[in-house]
């Protein structure tokens, strides 16, 4: 059975014009979005995710290109379709000198939801995140944290077909961020809610995302699942305990010509799977005595540092 895609967008593109030189924001970005999929949407800063994610809400008029919910098209069915997408981001505010009761209400009044199913959709969510005590509390007392996780409950409680989020857990512990990647996984396999995920915690990308997309220049670069993202990466991080014998590790790995980082005793390199029996078999001759060895493999941080390296280089910023 072939894939269901709730969005879709093909050859989507904003260009600003300037004096001097036209700056492409977002340049023929391609893709979709299947019924029930979390898709990660990645990049560093500039890449062009923000301008992605504002034209899909409707509040950046892209310069060409299309995009389609459920079938049918964004420009012409605007209000019909933004009945079903909702958008939370870390970094947009609600209402401060509202209640987090009154925020609630008023948004989901606006999604045609009735007061007694507000209240019942609003406390099992306020409780899951800890802040039902703080129902009647102004927005303005609340922490950063206590305001992200309302604006998870206030973009879930609608039960959306598809959200937005933008950078879920920024402010966040690390506890209840693992809590928040928990529930986006629930409310998925719960409604099936399709989501589209920015963040810059390659871990949380990895542990949560279905599938990957990384924006570079403004331009889709790579469209995989996070794992084959990792593998694509040769280069392994070894980290050596040494008990003694530091200064000739040290000179082996400038022999080696491999990049290393030195801590106290503790020695971390960076080389190619290849060449880890060659690294071991020189320390081995010249009797460097370590107490402790990991090898960690390739991770989506690990791609996402090369891309944006490579990137400086073919820039001459390093």
């Amino acid at each position: 059975m072939p894939p269901k895609f709730v969005l879709s967008v093909r050859d989507l593109r904003k260009i600003y014009p300037g004096k001097q030189k036209s700056f492409v924001a977002v340049d023929g970005v391609s893709f979709d979005l299947e019924e029930g999929e979390i898709l990660g949407l990645l990049g560093p800063n500039g890449a062009g995710k923000t301008t992605t994610i504002q034209m899909l809400l409707s509040t950046l008029k892209p310069s060409s290109g299309s995009i389609v919910y459920f079938g049918k098209d964004f420009f012409t069915h605007r209000s019909e379709i933004l009945e079903h997408v909702v958008f939370a981001s870390t970094y947009v505010s609600l209402p401060w000198m509202l209640t987090v009761e009154q925020n609630l209400n008023v948004f989901g009044k606006l999604y045609g939801i009735s007061l007694r199913e507000i209240a019942n959709r609003v406390d099992p969510l306020l409780a899951a995140f800890g802040i039902l005590d703080k129902k009647k509390s102004l927005v303005s007392r609340l922490s950063a944290g206590q305001v992200t996780r309302l604006m998870l409950v206030k973009a879930f409680m609608v039960r959306p077909k598809i959200v937005l989020l933008d950078e879920p857990t920024a402010s966040l512990d690390p506890d209840i961020a693992h809590e928040v990647c928990q529930f986006v996984l629930e409310q998925r396999d719960k409604h099936g809610t399709s989501i589209l995920y920015t963040s810059h915690n390659m871990a949380e990308v990895a542990e949560v995302c279905d599938r990957v997309l990384f924006l570079q220049n403004g331009r889709i670069i790579a469209n995989d699942v996070p794992d084959n993202l990792a593998r694509s990466v040769s280069t392994s991080r070894l980290q050596l305990l040494v008990g003694d014998g530091l200064k000739r590790t040290i000179n082996i790995a400038e022999n080696l010509s491999l990049p290393y980082a030195v801590e106290h005793r503790s020695i971390e390199m960076k080389l190619d799977e290849a060449q880890i029996a060659k690294l071991l078999t020189a320390l081995a001759e010249a009797k460097v005595s370590y107490t402790n060895i990991n090898i960690f493999q390739p991770t989506l941080e690990d791609y996402f540092l090369q891309v944006v390296e490579n990137s400086r280089k073919e820039r001459g910023q390093i």
